[in-house]
């Protein structure tokens, strides 16, 4: 997949005359997946590149930074997603305020038109764009006619009486829920973080853990966890411990744990990706080491019974 920046000075030329999306698919899941199908199959009919355009950092980041959600996923996560999905370029627009203070008509005129120069257009019915959110579907609708552009509107896709959103995935995952996050993503929630030095207590009673730090996305509730480790040297089944050690301290200080089931190799300083599969169980506070030893080894044989 090619990447391009959607900033005044860069060149789109070599992707113009495709069908583009618009949107954040912080997550890329399964209603994103959907929409981006038809971009593709439209691009095929129409001949051209399937395009997606990424707004980053979300808009509200700089309108209203104390409201802005974590993400679910990083630029280079969604377009290695996007890119399994048959998307030939991504355009990240990087989002400033001079940007946001574009109207519907100007974003539309500048990057769409002239620069992009789209055939087609593919949003849902939810999509708003300009200063103010001044431009909704109807708007849209307007200017592509206008510009002689074909224009689809998808409609969301549900799972049950909801429909798959980034904020019901977010909601999930704070609930602790990974599997149900993991059927709207269409694949596990996924976090990176570097391996660092920590109180060596997990050593000490027979299940050493590698400890993350520098995490930025979403991460699940408070809870034990199975899932796969992603090291250099390949995947690893593992033990996932997000939240306090309440048996050993008492501070509450929420870490990121992860016990590697048959794996024990140096990995301080290492980036790692930890993906979340299953919940197994909460954070208990045990009453002594050996407490915890024993549940320890009932949460492995659950892990593995989970994963084989």
């Amino acid at each position: 997949m090619d990447r391009h920046t959607g900033d005044s000075d860069g060149d789109l030329s070599s992707i113009q005359g495709g069908v583009i999306t618009i949107g954040n698919f912080d997550g890329v899941h399964r209603g994103h997946a959907a929409l981006l199908a038809q971009v593709r199959n439209l691009a095929d009919q129409l001949g051209g590149p399937a395009i997606a355009i990424v707004l980053d950092p979300h808009p509200v980041t700089i309108l209203r930074p104390e409201l802005a959600p974590k993400r679910l996923t990083e630029i280079a996560t969604r377009a290695e997603l996007m890119d399994q999905l048959g998307i030939d370029a991504l355009v990240v627009c990087k989002t400033s305020r001079q940007f946001l203070n574009l109207t519907a008509k100007q974003f539309f005129s500048s990057l769409v038109q002239q620069r992009l120069q789209a055939k087609a257009m593919i949003e849902g019915p939810n999509f708003f764009f300009g200063r103010d959110r001044g431009g909704n579907i109807e708007v849209l609708t307007d200017l592509c006619g206008q510009a002689s552009i074909q224009l689809q509107i998808v409609e969301p896709m549900h799972i049950g009486p909801q429909m798959i959103s980034s904020t019901r995935i977010r909601t999930l995952l704070v609930q602790g829920d990974v599997g149900e996050a993991a059927a709207l993503l269409g694949h596990p929630h996924k976090v990176s973080g570097t391996v660092t030095i920590g109180d060596q207590r997990g050593r000490e009673i027979g299940f050493p853990t590698a400890n993350l730090s520098g995490i930025e996305l979403v991460l699940p509730g408070p809870g034990v966890y199975a899932g796969f480790l992603n090291t250099s040297e390949g995947k690893h089944a593992a033990a996932i411990h997000v939240g306090p050690n309440p048996t050993f301290e008492s501070s509450g200080d929420s870490k990121v744990e992860v016990h590697a089931l048959d794996y024990d190799g140096d990995l301080y300083g290492q980036s790692v990706q930890i993906d979340f599969l299953h919940h197994v169980r909460d954070v208990v506070k045990f009453e002594s080491p050996e407490a915890l030893v024993v549940q320890v080894h009932q949460d492995i044989a659950e892990i593995r019974r989970l994963l084989s």
